[in-house]
């Protein structure tokens, strides 16, 4: 399988760090733009920096949009990932530093110098990127793949706005301009990594075969590990990692369907939904593949060789 070249945008968090570890074990990475989301942009920067550190890569960092693009969002999630989005390990400053150039700038460049080559993985809120389409429409036609981590395709959320998954939900108008601007994306929805997660005992296995990366994510994890047993989220779900998937192995993907997806900007309780339009009812040409399962063995082996455990 030839390694296909990610430019990957994300909010680190705890999730995104173990997706970026897949990223580098099975593809080529040209660069990681970074948002506000999980937590603040200065803590998602120095985590993004921090996994460039761990893995002994060259991999630029840059440092992009510090809130969303119209309103201040509901919430972060330092409630799951820690205060730092690490689990508040406190592991030292990174020698790593970011890039001068905005990451919406960085994200034109590199699609131009690059163009039709890149998959676009998108794994935190969509202000980066829509910042980007706003600055040069035309982005979009340089683009190979847009992978998107988000949405709650039938409305089981995981904000307090019920029908909202964070990404989305921490800043709509981002991706509705992100929506309706590329013709076609894939998207992998929360509901879809809740139905993926992996039992504790293969999780726990993973961490004692592991290397220096499952010692990491083990680290790192314990605070969201604590939040999800709480709140009855059974197994360990991989969610950022599911989308990374999809991004390095298209042939993953066992089911899919593709409509439209809109996502409400105004509703008092529905604000930051995607709403798919199942039935073709309202006219809108389809613009989502939306996955809803995969080869769950073959996800399995992808996270496992991202944390350094042996093959069998």
């Amino acid at each position: 399988m030839t390694r296909p070249l990610l430019l990957i945008d994300t909010d680190p968090g705890v999730d995104d760090a173990l997706a970026i570890l897949m990223a580098h074990a099975h593809a080529d990475v040209i660069a990681l733009s970074v948002a506000a989301g999980n937590v603040g942009l200065d803590h998602t920067v120095r985590n993004a920096r921090k996994l460039v550190e761990l893995l002994d890569v060259d991999t630029p960092v840059f440092a992009g949009c510090p809130s969303p693009l119209v309103r201040a969002p509901d919430e972060d999630a330092a409630f799951v990932h820690g205060a730092d989005g690490f689990g508040d390990v406190g592991f030292p400053e990174p020698a790593p530093r970011a890039q001068a150039e905005h990451a919406a700038l960085a994200l034109l460049r590199i699609s131009r110098e690059r163009q039709g080559e890149i998959t676009l993985v998108a794994l935190g809120p969509l202000t980066n990127l829509a910042l980007a389409v706003r600055l040069d429409p035309t982005l979009p036609q340089r683009i190979k793949r847009l992978v998107i981590m988000g949405g709650a395709v039938t409305g089981h959320g995981n904000t307090g706005k019920i029908p909202a998954e964070f990404n989305i939900g921490f800043d709509p108008e981002a991706a509705h301009v992100v929506f309706e601007a590329f013709p076609m994306f894939e998207l992998v929805d929360w509901e879809a990594t809740v139905r993926h997660a992996f039992p504790d005992d293969v999780y726990q296995a993973w961490s004692a075969q592991g290397d220096e990366r499952a010692r990491f994510f083990h680290a790192i994890f314990g605070t969201a590990r604590e939040f999800n047993a709480k709140h009855e989220r059974a197994g360990f779900i991989a969610a950022d990692a599911l989308a990374m998937a999809v991004a390095v192995d298209p042939s993953i993907v066992t089911r899919a369907e593709t409509r439209h997806v809109a996502i409400e900007l105004d509703g008092r309780l529905t604000r930051g939904a995607t709403v798919v339009d199942w039935h073709g009812r309202l006219g809108g040409t389809p613009n989502a593949r939306i996955v809803l399962d995969v080869d769950h063995a073959r996800f399995g082996e992808l996270i496992a060789a991202a944390l350094g455990v042996p093959a069998a």
